[in-house]
């Protein structure tokens, strides 16, 4: 009989799938899935074949273990009363079975404690699993406590090692004579950082001048590499982390803060090393020229978005005079803006726009705000001037052919681009889809269904279509973007793959790359890119949790009150309605009691059976607020069928 290796994903009502590189996911039925726990690697055998007109996938019966993903795990300790022993009930909803822990292995835990414990047996043959608690993050009610179970959950690093911090403190000296030989001098440039209030690592400067109708935009990242020298304590540090993670309450810094938001950072009126990327633009968004040079900055000003965005879209007087000396650059900025839009626009180029959730927290990490964040002008210009500044380093590198790293994004499965194109025909739009997809197809459907009802509904369903963009050595272009070339430059304090290219980029510059380096990255850049993306995967997971888990928090203080939301999801199990503070949850079939609902799986309606009543995708609805979850991090709502009175608070 075959056996095939894969790894097991769990679903939480019991039964799995294993996933395999070059074959369709295996169904592993409850009664078939052995001791295996979410992200094992696994031997499979085929107990069922696929039934291809339904596409049923094929079934299998996991057979043996061949390495365990998950050692280690955060949850509820309870104690047994009476008895010695106690449970982990785990955080981790695919974890289905509670950990059993002797009272010599508790390390004095006591109901209501978060903890960590580690497996010590998986619980083969029935048997329930077994660990060692080998931390307690705290009490389940102490501020704090649900996100550090998050950060544990994720095993995120919290702290940095000693060797790490001295090396810092070492290397974060103010930049010397010495530091500015041979690079170009740009202090006298007007430029400034635009960032959100709280921001405190800046990244990033931009520049623009127009002389006879060209645009000289200047993108200042700065030179992170002069601190962190490969293979250095930070930079073993820098690797394993990947990335900066931004949590409601915290932030967990890739390099310690002293670097971070401190010589690093590009902070105003401060001397500082920059890696500029200074390109010339037509008046149709075309880069013409450009040229990467090692340079020495000094903000003018730190600006944050809402400031630009009062100058440029509100005309405040009292701001426009505050920054009059810099209102010129800003209006030019804004002008350059909308011709890169543009110009990406014409090639094709889709552009998601969905709000992101603001958690406002009070002093005890309770949610007492959610609501989406701006997008304005400024965060608009940032964004087109990153982009262009990434497109065009990655063009550059393409064609000097040297090892690089890319960012990169293949285009949707057929399949999956097929299944939109058939549901969108149920709001009356089409796609051209014949052959490839053409990221253009996707574009045009965003525009035009822009500003109707269905249109974050359409945008989400399309986005999940897409496959999860990746770091990789070779280039194979953005599908998103519709660009041919891409990576990502301009984030060297939060990213790892930033720095490692400002590597490759300097010593480019400094004709270091001879054969024995080049030899050198290409060894070691598809490990980077590889750790890289692993990385960016599980801080994104950490964030997207925390966010559910505060809007869990924030909705379970308003069980009984009514909002107006939008149908955003069908199932046979019931219906997701997103609300306008970014909060989805559920309005379980059970909880449709009016009458009974039948889910019409190819138009993705719900229809009453008796009274013939009908919900669909894209309709505005009015919920309650039935109960909500911080376990599960789940929010249910049911229909609200009181007639509106005036006056009436709906939110």
């Amino acid at each position: 009989m075959e056996k095939i290796t894969g790894i097991y994903r769990a679903n939480q009502k019991g039964f799995g799938f294993v996933t395999t590189e070059e074959e369709a996911d295996i169904y592993i039925g409850e009664e078939h899935t052995g001791s295996a726990l979410d992200g094992d690697e696994v031997e499979v055998v085929i107990i069922k074949e696929a039934r291809q007109k339904k596409r049923k996938s094929r079934e299998g019966k996991v057979v043996r273990i061949l390495s365990r993903g998950i050692t280690k795990v955060v949850g509820l300790y309870q104690k047994n009363r009476g008895k010695g022993y106690g449970f982990v009930l785990p955080d981790n909803q695919k974890i289905l079975r509670d950990i059993f822990v002797p009272s010599e292995c508790a390390k004095g835990a006591v109901n209501g404690h978060k903890v960590v414990v580690e497996i010590t047996s998986y619980g083969e043959g029935g048997k329930k699993p077994e660990g060692k608690i080998i931390e307690i993050i705290g009490h389940v009610n102490d501020p704090g406590t649900d996100i550090m179970s998050i950060v544990k959950e994720h095993d995120l690093p919290t702290e940095f090692p000693e060797k790490v911090l001295n090396q810092a403190e070492r290397v974060a000296k103010p930049v010397s004579e010495a530091d500015m030989a041979g690079r170009e001098d740009l202090r006298s440039w007007q430029m400034v950082t635009i960032d959100g209030e709280d921001a405190k690592d800046l990244d990033d400067a931009v520049s623009v001048i127009k002389e006879e109708g060209k645009y000289t935009l200047g993108v200042h990242i700065a030179d992170v590499t002069n601190y962190v020298q490969e293979n250095s304590a930070l930079d073993r540090e820098a690797l394993k982390r990947g990335t900066s993670v931004y949590l409601a309450d915290r932030v967990i810094p890739m390099l310690p803060h002293t670097l971070s938001n401190g010589m690093c950072s590009l902070n105003e009126g401060e001397d500082r090393l920059a890696l500029s990327c200074i390109m010339t633009v037509d008046d149709k968004g075309h880069v013409i020229g450009h040229r990467i040079a090692e340079t020495v900055i000094c903000v003018d000003c730190r600006m944050s978005y809402t400031s630009v965005a009062k100058i440029l879209e509100e005309k405040d007087e009292e701001e426009i005079e505050k920054y009059k000396e810099l209102v010129p650059m800003f209006e030019l900025m804004r002008e350059l803006s909308g011709v890169l839009r543009e110009q990406r626009r014409k090639r094709g180029s889709v552009n998601f726009d969905f709000p992101e959730t603001k958690i406002i927290l009070d002093e005890n990490g309770r949610p007492v705000e959610l609501k989406p964040y701006e997008r304005n002008v400024a965060t608009r210009m940032i964004e087109d001037f990153m982009l262009l500044a990434n497109e065009t380093v990655a063009e550059d590198y393409y064609w000097q052919e040297l090892p690089f790293v890319y960012r990169t994004h293949e285009a949707p499965d057929d399949e999956k681009i097929r299944t939109l194109a058939t549901f969108i025909n149920n709001f009356g739009y089409s796609m051209h889809i014949r052959g490839d997809v053409h990221p253009g197809e996707v574009q045009k459907l965003l525009a035009k269904i822009e500003g109707t009802p269905q249109e974050t509904l359409i945008s989400r369903l399309a986005l999940r279509s897409m496959k999860q963009a990746r770091y990789t050595p070779e280039n194979t272009g953005h599908f998103g973007l519709a660009a041919k070339y891409y990576t990502h430059f301009t984030s060297p304090i939060r990213r790892y793959p930033d720095l490692q290219i400002h590597r490759i980029i300097k010593d480019n510059l400094r004709g270091r790359m001879k054969p024995e380096k080049i030899e050198h990255y290409e060894k070691i850049l598809p490990e980077v890119a590889k750790q890289s993306s692993e990385t960016e995967r599980r801080s994104e997971e950490a964030e997207r949790e925390t966010v559910r888990l505060k809007k869990a928090q924030y909705m379970q203080e308003h069980i009984g009150e009514v909002y107006h939301g939008v149908i955003s999801g069908m199932t046979k199990w019931g219906m997701y309605v997103e609300l306008a503070n970014t909060v989805e949850g559920l309005v379980h079939v059970a909880n449709m009691t009016d009458d009974h609902y039948d889910y019409i799986e190819d138009r993705y309606e719900m229809k009453g059976e008796h009274t013939g009543k009908v919900y669909k995708l894209g309709q505005e609805i009015d919920v309650r607020v039935k109960g909500a979850s911080t376990l599960l991090r789940t929010i249910d709502f049911e229909i609200e069928t009181g007639e509106r009175e005036d006056g009436e608070d709906r939110q």
